[in-house]
């Protein structure tokens, strides 16, 4: 129907229920994890097998030619971003497994997790506007579910609310702007827009489609002021939807404002990058200097999602290919380093049910494998050498310096500072000498949630040291994005 990964997620999601309600019989309802994890290495592999196809040309499949003219299109950008999704929902399964154990809907967690990635993937792999935004809503109905997975708690229950306002407004302002550039271009395929467009004048009606499909887009990624939604949907979210939704969730919003700036509005974008340098500017110092006063470390981390976001907006602000590569590197980077923190703090909860810095202070003595993963990841965030932050921010420093715009890579380096000042805050609770109370029985985290962490830390710092695959992986995602508005 659409494509093999795809196909699989999707199959494995609606059959997840059914699995569930076999093994409820028998008492094993938690194989249900086992049974997510199978449908996402599944589906890995056979993104595997369109890179390979991908990286010759871009494969195109028709979904709804005759009506909609919809299809999706794979180019390397997708295959980068789709390895992204997938590889970080099945780090999230395995840590879930343990981590849900005794929660009430298992079989319900898993199908929405399924159906999130698979909502992730498609919007990936979308070749037009009507394909993007059914895979787009796909992704966040299951995303609001997630954040209010735990509906007796009253903090989840008004995140998910806030989450679900802010997102029904950001799609609102999708379909004002897809109307409008139907009106003007007559189709919504990506290819179609790119040439229908390319020779049109900047006008009022096609300024109007731009600012409402980035008001939309914008509010996932969580650009400043589209931003309120994050800090409370990440802080209540069970640990493993946090670390997906930091990770990868709002990095779709940016990836879809990658597609729309350079494939549909090419003539745009010497008007919208200095728009986009300066909410590059206040996203980043934004969410550093408020991360700085937090004491919760999920809404800590939350602010510092915030202030990548705008790291991230440097590419296309810059919008070159060396920029766009530091972007997508910074992606990948990130989804490895906030995907990491945010199990790591899963850990603390699950083993203390606290989170805030006073509470868990000098728990590092007592699950020290969990404390260093933790610390290896948040120096990563701050552009630490030898680790895998410094090699992407080091890419989009040098893109705005050549682009002319040093003024950002300065910003850059200063919000480094910033983030290196709340990094050193967690960092000396953890490590204190005198504990808090209740810590004399604690235990380090359960195997199964501490495997995932290790494996993020170990590629944190691999990709560090050796940073080629995946820089050579997003220069290719780069190439492809450009070329196909050109």
């Amino acid at each position: 129907m659409f494509t093999l990964p795809l196909d699989t997620l999707f199959v494995f999601a609606a059959s997840t229920p059914i699995i569930g309600w076999i093994l409820r019989k028998g008492g094993a309802e938690k194989l249900c994890g086992v049974y997510a994890i199978i449908g996402l290495l599944v589906s890995g592999s056979m993104v595997y097998n369109l890179f390979l196809e991908a990286s010759k040309r871009p494969v195109t499949t028709s979904v709804c030619d005759e009506v909609y003219a919809s299809c999706l299109r794979v180019d390397m950008l997708s295959v980068f971003m789709a390895s992204t999704f997938i590889g970080i929902g099945l780090l999230a399964a395995v840590y879930s497994i343990k981590y849900m154990e005794g929660e009430k809907g298992i079989p319900l967690y898993y199908t929405l997790l399924l159906s999130m990635v698979g909502g992730m993937v498609g919007v990936a792999f979308a070749g037009d506007f009507f394909t993007l935004f059914v895979f787009w809503e796909l992704m966040c109905v299951s995303s609001y579910v997630l954040v209010a997975f735990r509906k007796r708690r009253w903090e989840s229950v008004e995140a998910g609310l806030k989450y679900l306002l802010m997102s029904a407004a950001g799609s609102a302002s999708l379909l004002f702007g897809l109307s409008l550039i139907y009106g003007l271009a007559g189709t919504l395929n990506f290819h179609g827009l790119a040439s229908v467009l390319k020779g049109v004048k900047p006008n009022i009606w096609l300024d109007m489609a731009s600012l409402f499909l980035f008001a939309g887009f914008g509010i996932k990624a969580a650009v400043v002021p589209l931003h309120t939604w994050l800090p409370d949907a990440y802080s209540a979210a069970p640990a493993p939807i946090s670390a997906i939704l930091s990770a990868v969730v709002t990095e779709t919003g940016v990836y879809a404002l990658c597609r729309v700036f350079f494939t549909v509005f090419q003539p745009l974008q010497v008007q919208w990058s200095m728009v986009l340098a300066v909410l590059s500017l206040v996203t980043m110092t934004f969410g550093n200097i408020t991360a700085l006063l937090q004491d919760d470390l999920k809404r800590l981390l939350a602010y510092s999602s915030i202030g990548h976001i705008g790291y991230m907006l440097v590419g296309l602000a810059v919008g070159t290919q060396i920029g766009l590569t530091g972007t997508a590197l910074h992606i990948f980077n990130h989804a490895l380093m906030k995907g990491a923190c945010f199990l790591c703090v899963g850990a603390f909860v699950y083993r203390v049910g606290v989170r805030r810095l006073d509470e868990i202070a000098g728990i590092g003595r007592r699950m020290p494998f969990t404390t260093i993963a933790l610390c290896v990841s948040l120096f990563a965030l701050t552009g630490m050498p030898p680790l895998n932050g410094f090699i992407s921010e080091l890419t989009l420093f040098m893109s705005s310096v050549e682009a002319g715009m040093t003024w950002l890579g300065v910003a850059i380096i200063v919000n480094s500072l910033f983030s290196s000042g709340y990094v050193l805050r967690v960092v000396k609770a953890l490590l204190q000498r005198r504990e808090a109370e209740g810590f004399e029985n604690v235990k380090e985290a359960p195997l199964l949630m501490l495997t995932p962490i290790l494996v993020m830390v170990f590629m944190i710092v691999l990709f560090g040291v050796w940073p080629d695959p995946v820089l050579e992986f997003a220069r290719k995602a780069a190439y492809a994005l450009l070329s196909m508005g050109r």
